[in-house]
């Protein structure tokens, strides 16, 4: 593995729980979807926003060469330190190049490209996210594909529940199998115009039911609309092959639960 470091020092009480969080989040099922794209196409893959290698790894475990992009030094770091601990043939798969994703361009194309588990949702103003499919497309080869994914909006839920603390996840992290760490999510503001909310994420840790650390930090999420994600593919110059409402590949309808494309560059 090749990695360099940058100095963004985002996501730096988030990173150290990453793994553990959503290790046990029962319905995040998007491994396998990204995995089977990647033994379509055979590599090398680019990975946008890869983090900690919650994607990334599984590819690279599948035999498949993967390149890594992310602009965060601490979530690179837990990066560096989970490829250390995979065999010398997993690690030599990986290159990780630290770069933001509006602005990075690589030294090669892809036949294929990701961008896996929303990082398209912190991409908050029009510019930021029609430069950061506009990467993507530059590093596609002739038919090369762009995979990426963000949620359904449930307008309905999204007004609900402002300045409301609730427990989303729990786990119990190692080596210290006493402690429990729990994750508390509140809602702080919705920009209905900006298509955005704000919020906190709590990490508590308890030892036998006792608050014994308490961690916060802000995160903030865009949301989109399907006619609105068709305009910024024509901005950035590219089309849909295929668009489904779930990993499982069922139809993007009233019914779905993400929104998920497969994009080429635009034919002339």
């Amino acid at each position: 593995m090749n990695l360099e470091f940058t100095n963004s020092d985002s996501y730096r009480i988030t990173a150290r729980h990453y793994d553990h969080a959503y290790a046990v989040k029962p319905d995040l099922v998007d491994i396998p979807f990204y995995v089977e794209l990647a033994r379509e196409t055979g590599g090398p893959v680019l990975e946008l926003a890869c983090g900690t290698g919650r994607v990334l790894l599984p590819t690279a475990r599948a035999g498949i060469q993967i390149h890594g992009v992310d602009s965060s030094t601490p979530m690179l770091n837990i990066l560096k330190a989970n490829l250390e601990r995979e065999p010398k043939e997993v690690f030599d798969r990986v290159t990780v190049f630290p770069a933001d994703m509006r602005t990075f361009r690589g030294q090669q194309k892809y036949r294929l490209v990701t961008i896996p588990f929303r990082p398209m949702q912190h991409m908050h103003t029009l510019q930021d996210q029609i430069a950061a499919l506009r990467t993507a497309a530059w590093h596609l080869n002739q038919d090369g594909v762009l995979a990426f994914d963000v949620f359904y909006p449930k307008y309905d839920l999204l007004m609900a529940g402002i300045g409301q603390e609730f427990l989303e996840l729990e786990w119990r992290p190692t080596p210290d199998p006493v402690r429990v760490v729990r994750r508390y999510f509140r809602k702080d503001s919705v920009d209905k115009i900006q298509q955005n909310f704000t919020a906190t994420f709590f990490y508590r840790t308890f030892q036998d039911e006792n608050l014994v650390e308490e961690e916060s930090e802000p995160f903030k999420m865009t949301y989109y609309a399907y006619p609105q994600l068709r305009a910024l593919f024509l901005l950035a110059g590219l089309e849909p092959l295929a668009e489904y409402g779930s990993f499982a590949k069922t139809p993007l309808d009233n019914q779905a639960s993400d929104m998920i494309f497969l994009l080429r560059k635009a034919r002339s």
